[in-house]
């Protein structure tokens, strides 16, 4: 009887939506908080809601530079026949207003205390002012004319930012604006990472026949940090069985996930995928995607107890490993780290170029948005001309089988969506 080849045992590719669907299904938010300045809480994840103490603005305030009256006081105003009041106070921003006499007005500035009694605010190019004492207006005001009332913007005991959020810097003003000095916040997950390739060499090294230099270490890196990740780098690991696995072991002890770069698909010099069969377990491995097939995600066992650290194992070309971190391992971490909202947003735009064949996988195509508002297509999609990354705006996501024709709309995610 004949032996059944080797390749036709593999399990079928998995589709990106499926693979991605079961990274974020085993995600588990990582345990354990921390309580940091808002200062320093940029791209951090909420650990808990944020509920406002007070109202905002917390009493009513004036949206204009003007004169705060009672509208009573200008019934009948018109410009053949003004109303003239004396000004009684003067209210800066940041000082108390003394309640409003009848028949008068208080000069008032942008975001000044609106005082009591006062109904209205009326412009200061809508006033005629003939001295320091008194001013004339020249129509009848409506009652809440540029005031903003209290609590417009915020009720006191509501919550503006729910736990999950990741704080940009937005998120980070809207705290401060309840007067939030600090926030809870989830520890940063802990990432271990390495490098597979004996022919891999850092700048800055001689460049001996047969080796390249490790740009993948850069770019990981950078985009780990842009993340917020706790970051340990192991450097590069030889192609040897017995060095990735006792690499393997040390990287699982401290850390939340395992990323490792390279040494995932099936070559004979390809040592990851069974290192972490040896000492761990692969759940998930080839990915119906290109660039990116030999995408790998399992977990390794933490010495003997019976936790384990995530494992993903990116590939080893330059863009396969740029464009699988930013559609896979972004959202991992970022669910690691507790974040709900993990998907990047799509635009559907108009392809102002022609693809007369496409491929089995889904097509992730880096392209760039041109002066007309259509996406131009970079001539070269091999997964080794990382120089597309920095050329183009963004990707193409473009479904299997599929030949894009001149105009047609395509589904594009923007490299500002995928690193955010």
């Amino acid at each position: 009887m004949s032996s059944t080849p080797t390749a036709s045992r593999r399990p079928p590719m998995l589709a990106t939506s499926e693979a991605l669907s079961r990274l974020l299904d085993a995600a588990r938010r990582v345990e354990g908080r921390e309580r940091v300045a808002t200062l320093d809480a940029q791209n951090r994840v909420l650990a808990a809601d944020v509920t406002s103490p007070l109202d905002v603005p917390p009493m009513h305030t004036s949206s204009m530079d003007g004169y705060a009256v009672r509208a009573a006081d200008l019934a009948g105003a018109t410009e053949s026949a003004p109303v003239a009041l004396p000004v009684s106070q003067r209210i800066p921003a940041g000082h108390a207003a003394e309640p409003l006499a009848a028949g008068t007005a208080a000069r008032i500035f942008t975001g000044a205390t609106v005082p009591p009694g006062a109904d209205t605010v009326v412009m200061q190019e809508m006033a005629q002012v003939s001295d320091d004492r008194r001013v004339a207006f020249a129509q009848t005001p409506a009652a809440g004319e540029w005031i903003t009332r209290q609590g417009a913007d915020i009720r006191r005991d509501s919550v503006i930012l729910p736990a999950g959020t990741r704080l940009t810097p937005q998120a980070l003003g809207l705290a401060a604006s309840v007067g939030c000095a600090q926030l809870d916040v989830v520890r940063r997950v802990r990432v271990a990472i390495f490098f597979t390739g004996d022919e891999l060499r850092m700048p800055g090294e001689p460049l001996e026949p047969g080796a390249i230099y490790n740009s993948n270490r850069f770019t990981l890196s950078a985009l780990l940090a842009k993340l917020g990740c706790d970051v340990t780098d192991l450097g590069i690991v030889p192609d040897r069985l017995d060095a990735t696995r006792e690499t393997l072991r040390r990287a699982a002890i401290d850390h939340d996930l395992i990323l490792t770069c390279g040494g995932v698909s099936v070559g004979e010099e390809d040592h990851v995928k069974p290192a972490v069969e040896a000492e761990g377990r692969i759940s998930m491995w080839q990915i119906a995607m290109k660039p990116g097939k030999p995408l790998a995600f399992g977990a390794v066992r933490r010495g003997a107890s019976v936790s384990e650290a995530y494992f993903i194992g990116l590939p080893g070309n330059p863009v396969s490993s740029f464009c699988t971190f930013l559609l896979f391992v972004r959202p991992f971490l970022l669910r690691l780290a507790g974040g709900e909202n993990v998907a990047p947003r799509v635009y559907s735009m108009r392809a102002d170029f022609s693809q007369k064949k496409g491929d089995r996988r889904n097509e992730f195509l880096r392209a760039r948005v041109n002066e007309s508002g259509g996406l131009d297509l970079f001539e070269n999609q091999s997964s080794a001309v990382l120089t597309s990354t920095v050329w183009g705006d963004g990707l193409i996501d473009n479904p299997p089988n599929h030949a894009i024709s001149e105009g047609e709309i395509v589904r594009f995610i923007p490299f500002s969506e995928l690193m955010r």
